[in-house]
């Protein structure tokens, strides 16, 4: 029973912190998956505020226009959806999500991303854990991150963000010795990530579908 009660108590912890948040390859680390038709490659954002308000008029340099249509439309079934929040979340869940790679951090990856990227990145990291590497990255800087696109398709919608980020790579064997990288020079980076959402639904989490390179 105690048992039981530590679970549910870690489970409501990684929840919340999900709900308050949400790679390219560098070429010094294994790659990320790709997505689907390749090979696979994920966090949440934070809750829409179920609160009756005036459309949000939907500007923001860190928006492709194309993407507009789309976050119209999410906004007009989700009043409370903020785009500057969601950002913020994406940011932070790209964070999360590379260290919890780079780490092997399944248990985090679980929390993060959808079934199809989970298996992915499952697959590498066993890949990375047979051929005896550790990854020892370092997220440098987010240098910017743009919705790129957004859809939405019955009650599935999907936002796609560009990130440009500098990431210092390094890769080890098991006794720690270099492999590969420098941990002094940050590789640019230049990720596309689409995160998804049923809207409306009880979960309020926005969770990665799927990656790309730009």
């Amino acid at each position: 029973m105690v048992l039981v009660v530590l679970l549910a108590m870690v489970a409501a912890f990684l929840a919340l912190r999900l709900y308050m948040v949400l790679g390219k390859r560098t070429g010094h680390e294994q790659p990320l998956p790709k997505p689907a038709e390749e090979r696979a490659a994920p966090t949440p954002l934070p809750r829409p505020i179920e609160v009756a308000q005036e459309p949000r008029e939907i500007s923001n340099r860190n928006i492709d226009p194309r993407a507009e249509a789309g976050l119209r439309a999410i906004v007009a079934a989700e009043s409370g959806f903020d785009v500057s929040q969601f950002l913020e979340g994406a940011q932070s869940a790209y964070r999360m999500i590379l260290e919890a790679y780079w780490k092997g951090d399944e248990e985090s990856l679980n929390w993060l991303v959808e079934d199809e990227v989970r298996g992915a990145f499952a697959e590498a990291i066993v890949e990375r854990r047979t051929a005896g590497h550790v990854l020892d990255n370092r997220l440098v800087s987010i240098e910017r991150a743009i919705i790129s696109d957004a859809t939405v398709e019955g009650r599935q919608a999907r936002i796609t963000v560009r990130f440009d980020a500098d990431i210092a790579a390094v890769t080890r064997d098991a006794d720690g010795n270099l492999v590969a990288g420098s941990m002094s020079d940050a590789v640019e980076t230049h990720d596309v990530w689409t995160f998804a959402r049923t809207l409306k639904s009880s979960d309020p989490n926005w969770k990665l579908a799927d990656t790309d390179e730009a």
